[in-house]
């Protein structure tokens, strides 16, 4: 018996650890495994309630403690399941319309992968119309030059430091911008990719650092540069896409605000989990890779896709973009409150962006002298 109770003292601690405010990986790791805390959760909920033992003040209170760290759990995680309401409408048969339609697959491929095939034999499958590779360098953009002929439209951002970044297209990329948001490190694609129809569609390609002992201290670069493109599409009235490994789960504090300060919707509310990472153990996998569309945009299909050898799973996604979608979708709404607290945390990352920049050239001219 204090075994679970001190598993479930583990649970309680864990699921209310995350709404410290603070920005540090310690802090930010407890958001990345709530399906496993609720799992080990209810184990020990069950456990406690049937084992055959006298019944006193710890226990009760352990319990009560449990129960309450239970329900916070599922407010979190249950968005992303059935029995919730959709975000995004079904494209329904007769709606379907190819010129309208986006299809797209994104992959963080792992650097030292060398299982190229298992990628292209996805890409010759689904035949997406657009590719976002991340972690690739020269050796992947190498090895990806095969299905070059059926992408004529190239984005490449070859890097040795796991933050290389690749867009393949068919459709007709214009006004691309590579942009460095916060770090020289750290790319991210902004363009405009052109619909059969005819239709512009702003599409964001992001990577951001995540907080952990081996990346990152915090997620104030990553939260920044997440609600920097947020803050950008929420002042513009065009159709608009947001795609990537963003290194944060669905359910974050920082992802729900992005949602809220751009107006984006995600496809995966009401309907299922997509857990991308980690593709190696089934045990402890969450939500790392995403896309985000504007309101005019419905689905058509959302998929994992099969093992490619690396840390993470592809996803492959179709949308559809229609006035008839918009009319039935709603925005998520912003407060002021929101506002206020996604302008804090730019105006945070920028500052310890400033720092950081300003401490590497302090050390260069050190090391000049």
């Amino acid at each position: 018996m204090i075994g679970i109770k001190i598993l479930a003292g583990i649970v309680i601690w864990l699921s209310f650890w995350s709404l410290i405010p603070r920005d540090e990986w310690w802090f930010r790791g407890a958001d990345f495994p709530r399906l496993q805390i609720l799992a080990v959760g209810f184990f020990t909920l069950i456990v406690l309630i049937f084992w055959q033992a006298p019944w006193d003040l710890i226990r009760e209170i352990v319990l009560l403690g449990l129960i309450a760290a239970l329900a916070y759990q599922l407010k979190m995680v249950l968005p992303y399941t059935f029995v919730w309401k959709k975000q995004v409408a079904q494209v329904r048969p007769e709606q379907l319309d190819v010129n309208r339609q986006i299809s797209m697959i994104v992959s963080n491929v792992l650097t030292p992968n060398t299982q190229y095939h298992l990628l292209i034999e996805q890409i010759t499958k689904h035949k997406p119309d657009l590719v976002l590779t991340l972690e690739t360098d020269q050796i992947w953009q190498n090895a990806l030059s095969t299905i070059e002929s059926d992408y004529p439209y190239r984005v490449p951002i070859p890097l040795d430091n796991l933050y290389g970044m690749h867009l393949y297209s068919k459709l007709k990329l214009i006004d691309i911008d590579v942009k460095f948001i916060l770090s020289e490190e750290i790319p991210s694609i902004h363009c405009t990719v052109i619909l059969p129809s005819g239709q512009p569609v702003s599409l964001y390609c992001l990577h951001p650092k995540p907080p952990s002992p081996t990346e990152a201290k915090d997620s104030t670069l990553r939260d920044a540069e997440l609600l920097i493109v947020g803050d950008q599409i929420k002042d513009r009235d065009e159709s608009c896409i947001v795609m990537g490994d963003l290194n944060d789960v669905a359910w974050s504090r920082t992802t729900r605000l992005f949602q809220r300060i751009s107006g984006l919707l995600d496809p995966r509310v009401g309907r299922k989990y997509v857990n991308t990472f980690h593709a190696n153990y089934w045990f402890l996998r969450w939500s790392l890779d995403h896309v985000f569309h504007s309101n005019d945009f419905a689905l058509v299909k959302m998929e994992r896709l099969p093992f490619i050898g690396s840390d993470h799973f592809p996803i492959h996604v179709i949308l559809q973009t229609g006035k008839v979608f918009e009319k039935i979708q709603e925005e998520l709404e912003q407060t002021d409150a929101d506002e206020q607290e996604a302008q804090q945390a730019i105006q945070e990352g920028i500052e310890k962006a400033e720092k950081e920049e300003k401490m590497v050239t302090d050390e260069i001219a050190k090391d000049y002298k």
